[in-house]
């Protein structure tokens, strides 16, 4: 069905007058985006900024290309790990110390949980939700057999009941900051305190925040924390993890593998490990310099742009478009909640046949991504889309189901 003209009017008028609220913290010129494309993937893989490709032309060409292995001194490579640490921390409510950057979120993931496990002996289970990133999935439960440890599944809202009958049993609640099909965000304060009281430790992974949401770390007492570079924070394609180890359990924290990076003393090359003082005992190999610089030069968005300034435009952005969709496409459903407070970065609508729904609109320059079952999620990276863009993309949507390109037969690529 059509839109009327008087609705699709009121919208674009709401959306220029949200578009001139929030010209402050417009970044679109910071970005490299393709002429007529409104991208909301960036809960994937968030967009180049243009002053990255410069920036990583130098480590290769002058700092690895003229200057060779110097440069590990001479161009702080090795310290880069921990001082692109420091500036992630402000985005996750950290003070400096307690943030490392390297490998993947599913290896931090595995050191922090099998660390976590070290700090809480003797307890019998893990408590994580069934419906978190499957690699999240994956790491807990092949933990856990290594442990012996029952795996307890429950959704976040039904954690700190859980807690309250069977706390004692439990070593550590590893849970998603928000779901990453949904976007619904979880109360991180509130669990993190629950499993407090219960004695047990909280380890968050913070992949589908970090960067859109302030997580106040520090204020909320969370124990241990991952996430990744590559989404909200731009560092391109398999941009390394970070894990925020906090500074009380530092001393005592032992992660599973100890590599060489990780050593007290790596380069006396001692065959017995002794671990690094600080959080510079959660490295472990070589880390991965070109992509680790190229998030460190992305990291330069947040300078001016503090992650509240973010989180204000994102909240304006995803309620606009969750209201453009309920108005001009009432037969798909929006999942995502409408509160605020519960909301993360993306909205995600549900349609059954969401997959070719998502196809059609990347053919007409809408690029979102599928999951799953049967949901199109529209990524709202704040600092480069605007309130005007995502009506286009839901008049784009509107248009798609009205001729039903979202039927025709196409066949499934690996990455959907």
């Amino acid at each position: 069905m059509a839109p009327t003209d008087d609705v699709v009017a009121t919208l674009a008028e709401r959306a220029g007058l949200l578009d001139e609220t929030h010209a402050a913290t417009d970044r679109r010129d910071r970005f490299a985006l393709p002429d007529g494309v409104v991208y909301l993937d960036g809960n994937s893989l968030g967009a180049l900024q243009r002053h990255v490709p410069a920036v990583l032309a130098d480590v290769v060409r002058r700092q690895w290309g003229a200057d060779l292995i110097a440069s590990w001194n001479d161009h702080g490579w090795w310290d880069a790990p921990t001082r692109v640490g420091d500036r992630i921390a402000p985005l996750l409510g950290a003070a400096p110390g307690q943030v490392v950057v390297g490998d993947s979120t599913t290896v931090a993931l595995h050191q922090t949980l099998g660390a976590a496990l070290r700090l809480r002996p003797g307890r019998r289970a893990v408590v994580t939700d069934p419906a978190s990133f499957p690699s999240d999935l994956y790491v807990v439960a092949g933990l856990a057999a290594e442990h012996g440890l029952e795996v307890l599944h429950a959704s976040p809202r039904d954690v700190p009941d859980l807690l309250a009958r069977r706390g004692d049993d439990v070593a550590v609640v590893v849970l998603s900051h928000a779901d990453f099909r949904t976007g619904e965000l979880w109360d991180l304060p509130g669990i993190t305190a629950a499993a407090h009281a219960a004695g047990a430790l909280a380890l968050w992974d913070l992949s589908h925040t970090v960067g859109a949401v302030p997580a106040r770390l520090d204020a909320s007492g969370v124990d241990l924390a991952v996430g990744c570079g590559y989404k909200y924070l731009c560092g391109g394609p398999g941009a390394p993890a970070f894990t925020y180890v906090a500074q009380r359990h530092q001393a005592a924290y032992r992660p599973p593998v100890q590599g060489w990076n990780g050593h007290a003393e790596p380069f006396a090359m001692d065959p017995e490990h002794r671990f690094a003082a600080g959080v510079r005992r959660a490295r472990i190999g070589t880390p991965p310099i070109l992509s680790l610089l190229a998030l460190d030069a992305a990291l330069d968005l947040f300078d001016d742009l503090p992650v509240e300034e973010v989180r204000g435009r994102s909240l304006s952005l995803s309620g606009f478009l969750a209201d453009a969709v309920e108005a001009l496409v009432p037969e798909v459903e929006v999942v995502t909640p409408r509160e605020d407070a519960r909301r993360g970065s993306h909205v995600s609508v549900a349609h059954p046949e969401a997959y070719g729904l998502v196809q059609a609109l990347i053919a007409r320059g809408v690029v979102g991504d599928y999951r799953e079952p049967g949901l199109a999620r529209l990524g709202v990276a704040a600092p480069y889309l605007t309130h005007a863009q995502l009506l286009r993309a839901v008049l784009e949507m509107r248009a798609v189901l009205d001729r039903g390109e979202q039927t025709a037969p196409r066949e499934r690529p690996t990455v959907t």
